[in-house]
């Protein structure tokens, strides 16, 4: 207990190290890919911790991997720090961007990997201090929006020593991430004809375009013949150049979701032969770029009830003030109809002892137990990756106010503000507490492999990327 005390002191010690971290990369926000700043913020930062640090790693030059101690177990905590396109904003409550069409932290990654690199400094203070055996590393992953930043470095085996994997994320709620995603395959279909004059000498070209739209409909048909889980996301991004040109390029961008790898992978072969039969019915050809895939998220009970002790243990810490409320209930009044309800529905069925009546309030600080039972998410993250590598732990902690549309202007807005700090602070504490416990604890750590394994059932982590995928 002593132990956990100091950590969280130093944690409390290192804040304002950790909120300018935050708030420099929250006004400095680079997209997936292109996160040089944060990247090198925070791999500068741990190298003058002593960390030694190995950057430009699985074909990404912001991706890094920071290692201090030696020897097993090995506990990784998982960071992020890229930002979205288009979402610049201010600390306001009116939409106030701070550079037009500009990209913005509508995600809360200043937050995320601030918070897993403060969590490894003050573990590594305590390493050496009490003299503890191991291995605390942290990882630097770019490119979280687009699904690829883990799973290349899964692909190239930086997580396969991990003896268990921590992280979090920002959110509205402090509570488990217990349930698992979609998995999914991200993909283009390039299609290729023959030009032509579209009024003179239409019967000399072979359209692009029609192989993309026929693609489309026969994606339409197949929905009626997956599991109704499964979901398909089609968007064409280029469907020629002008109307009397028969186009001879054309660009279909697709998702594919299901609850697993197995069925992701089942219907990403139908969809294949849709392409083809497109290609056949029109004269033209196609090829694929494989953007990304990843896995469904696999959440470890044992290592779970570790953190959700932890959390326990610091709740309370999570205090708003007058300002930081009317600033909440401010934000609330923007949120696109329906949002709050959603939310409050969400966490709901996530949960256990909560009602309507829990969220009255913009900001809720209390820890909330989880669902054993939580409903799968419909979205996808590449934390599953990892996931199916380690015995692998998420949580979220209160960021910003009930109801915040993500991957919007709002939540760039509460991403940089005290709230955002606030909710950093408390899942830095939760995370450094549970990789000091899976660090000391060897039987709570082999109970934790035990239920690994008795999950995955012997089955391997394969990556879902092909072997001349490249991250882009």
């Amino acid at each position: 207990m002593d132990a956990k005390k100091t950590i969280i002191n130093k944690l409390s010690k290192q804040e304002s190290f950790m909120v300018d971290m935050a708030t420099q990369i929250w006004e400095n926000p680079q997209i997936a890919l292109e996160e040089t700043f944060a990247s090198d913020l925070q791999a500068n930062a741990l190298r003058e911790q002593g960390f030694t640090v190995e950057q430009d790693v699985a074909q990404m030059p912001t991706a890094f991997v920071a290692s201090w101690g030696s020897g097993a177990p090995i506990i990784g905590i998982l960071g992020e720090y890229d930002a979205l396109p288009g979402l610049s904003q201010t600390i306001s409550t009116t939409k106030e961007p701070i550079v037009d069409a500009g990209p913005g932290h509508g995600c809360g990654h200043n937050l995320y990997g601030t918070a897993g690199l403060g969590a490894a400094i003050a573990v590594k203070e305590v390493m050496e201090a009490e003299g503890i055996s191991g291995t605390i590393r942290y990882y630097g992953c770019p490119a979280e929006e687009t699904l690829v930043g883990k799973t290349f470095m899964a692909k190239h085996g930086l997580f396969d020593d991990l003896d268990a994997s921590i992280t979090w994320h920002p959110g509205s709620t402090n509570s488990l991430t217990m349930g698992s995603s979609a998995a999914l395959n991200s993909f283009k279909v390039n299609f290729h004809g023959v030009a032509s004059h579209a009024g003179a000498t239409p019967h000399l070209g072979r359209s692009a375009l029609d192989a993309a739209q026929l693609f489309d409909v026969g994606v339409n048909y197949l929905r009626e013949h997956v599991i109704p889980e499964a979901r398909m996301h089609t968007v064409i991004t280029n469907g020629g150049e002008a109307p009397n040109v028969v186009p001879a390029l054309a660009q279909t961008w697709m998702y594919v979701r299901a609850p697993n790898r197995q069925y992701v992978d089942e219907i990403y072969e139908r969809v294949l032969a849709i392409a083809e039969g497109a290609c056949l019915m029109t004269g033209t050809t196609h090829d694929i770029d494989f953007l990304t895939g990843c896995y469904d998220y696999l959440a470890n009970k044992v290592v779970s009830d570790v953190m959700y002790e932890n959390l326990k243990m610091i709740d309370g810490s999570m205090e708003f003030t007058a300002e930081e409320i009317k600033f909440s209930k401010e934000l609330q009044t923007t949120f696109p109809e329906g949002s709050l309800r959603n939310d409050i529905r969400g966490t709901i069925a996530n949960t256990e002892g909560t009602t309507e009546e829990t969220f009255e309030r913009p900001l809720v600080g209390e820890v909330l137990k989880h669902s054993a039972n939580p409903p799968a998410m419909g979205g996808s993250t590449e934390v599953a990756d990892v996931s199916h590598i380690t015995p692998t732990v998420q949580i979220t902690t209160v960021c910003w106010p009930m109801g915040t549309p993500i991957h919007n202007w709002q939540t760039v807005a509460a991403s940089g503000s005290s709230i955002g700090m606030k909710g950093m602070m408390f899942s830095a504490k939760a995370m450094a507490l549970t990789a000091y416990d899976l660090l000391t604890d060897a039987d709570t750590l082999a109970k934790a492999h035990e239920e690994f394994k008795a999950v995955k059932k012997g089955q391997p982590y394969v990556s879902p990327l092909p072997d001349d995928a490249y991250p882009h």
